[in-house]
């Protein structure tokens, strides 16, 4: 009888070791969240988080559920779980006068200055939103559609549309007035912003019509994104001046804008590097919105918003006051899209970079483009970037459009340095394929008129006032 007190005794004890190391977990509708699609859970959901903040941290759930929602303001120590069908919705913007999404804060480095355009000055016009806070984490099987963020509206599936009272929204028409009417009271223009954190894990969610950004990360440094889909009507990830990121076996739809692009932009009020940086294992494409995740994969979109070919790519800048540093992209491969570039504009250094094991299908423009330029948005002095050591090997591309020439473009006087390509390989004989020498091997089955190889090489170099361009050979008279 002893023994047998002593063992459940001890059991006992065990179970509740075990109990106490579990993760606290705060349901979401225990604090009023409905999930019914329609009524405004937003207070629900800052009351759990709220509440698992003041017991030390822990695990929001949202289970099972469409969650409409304004802003939801992260707080450390906390990470957000979206259960297998569970959606955190975008509420549409309220009517005038009434509260929605949190205003965007003041910036003077974008309200005054203009080093940066609105989007990447501001974070808490958001969908989710932190600042200065740590131990953070967004984890789940579940979605997050960003329908009610400007510029997501006018991508309303059908059934939506006979919901809705008023129309889709216009296709924007610049800049400017994405700035009005992001800028609105009431309005949030991001699925996801963080700003000066640390220690930030992204990881198994989706991501459906994220807005101007799916995630804008400013200053976030130990930040891990893995295994997250997104399909959206603007950029997917922006990450910007931060610092230790590993991005792995993700997919990134985004016909419209950038898939996965770093900047180093002045929106802290310093120049700031994005450095050490590892992007593996992902897929970027240029599909109709919604086809990626539906699996029809339409290629039927022609064009972004640029008026070029659907973007969709991997891209470092064009904000570059800050520069990037020790840089790996590995293992990717690009759909229907534009391909990898870096757009260097304004000022700061790009060193030591290396891009290898790519594939490339059904590219709209230059295959690679490295340009170094000098718009100067900056404090008095912002001069001409640096690029330097950046090797680029192993790229397969498959159907890109002949009339664009991959391209190293740089300025008088400032050269792109320390370029490190494998050594060119004899070309083939036959005419519609080509190797540069870069090692990478284009096939072009649609050419009008069709492509020559003149003089056994495919690539000249070709001056044009102060900037020297590499391009694609052609001669037409053939």
């Amino acid at each position: 009888m002893t023994k047998r007190l002593f063992s459940i005794l001890a059991l006992t004890g065990i179970l509740a070791a075990f109990a106490s190391a579990a993760p606290v977990s705060f349901n979401i509708r225990d604090y009023g969240a409905t999930g019914d699609g329609t009524t405004i859970d937003s207070d629900s959901i800052n009351a759990a988080i709220q509440a698992a903040s003041k017991s030390g941290g822990g695990m929001v759930w949202f289970p099972a559920g469409t969650y409409a929602s304004y802003s939801v303001r992260m707080k450390s120590n906390i990470t957000l779980y979206l259960d297998q069908g569970a959606t955190l919705l975008a509420a549409n913007p309220p009517a005038e006068g009434e509260a929605g999404y949190d205003p965007a804060e003041p910036n003077v480095w974008d309200d005054e200055h203009r080093y940066q355009d609105f989007g990447h000055s501001h974070w808490k016009n958001s969908l989710i939103w932190g600042i200065d806070l740590e131990n953070i984490a967004i984890t789940g099987p579940g979605t997050i559609d960003g329908r009610g963020l400007v510029g997501a509206r006018r991508f309303l599936l059908p059934h939506e549309q006979e919901l809705e009272a008023a129309p889709a929204d216009d296709e924007d028409r610049g800049e400017r007035r994405r700035f009005r009417r992001s800028s609105r009271s009431g309005n949030g223009d991001k699925a996801i912003a963080f700003k000066t954190c640390r220690n930030v894990t992204l990881r198994d969610f989706t991501v459906f019509r994220g807005g101007h950004f799916a995630l804008l990360a400013t200053g976030v440094d130990n930040l891990t994104i893995d295994n997250v889909r997104v399909d959206t009507n603007r950029d997917g990830f922006d990450i910007d001046a931060c610092r230790n990121v590993r991005v792995s076996n993700c997919t990134v739809n985004a016909p419209s804008d950038d898939a996965i692009v770093f900047k180093s932009s002045y929106a802290l009020g310093e120049a700031r590097a994005t450095e050490n940086v590892t992007l593996t294992n992902c897929q970027v494409s240029g599909y109709a919105i919604g086809s990626l995740l539906d699996g029809t994969f339409d290629r039927s979109v022609v064009a972004a918003p640029d008026r070029d070919g659907p973007t969709g790519r991997i891209k470092f800048g064009t904000e570059s006051n800050g520069g990037f540093k020790n840089i790996t992209i590995s293992n990717c491969v690009f759909d229907r899209s534009r391909g990898p570039a870096q757009h260097y504009e304004e000022g700061g250094t790009l060193e030591d970079m290396t891009i290898t094991n790519i594939t490339m299908r059904d590219i709209v423009n230059a295959p690679i483009f490295l340009r170094l330029g000098n718009r100067a948005r900056g404090p008095e002095g912002t001069g001409v970037g640096v690029m330097r050591r950046v090797n680029i090997s192993n790229i397969v591309v498959y159907d890109a459009d002949a009339r664009y020439a991959s391209q190293i473009v740089g300025l008088s006087g400032h050269n792109i340095e320390d370029r490190t390509f494998p050594p060119l390989s004899k070309c083939p004989s036959v005419p519609d394929v080509f190797r540069s020498r870069w090692n990478v091997l284009v096939e072009v089955s649609r050419v009008d008129p069709p492509l020559m190889i003149r003089s056994g090489s495919v690539y000249e170099v070709v001056e044009e006032g102060p900037v020297c361009s590499l391009v694609v050979a052609r001669d037409d008279q053939a």
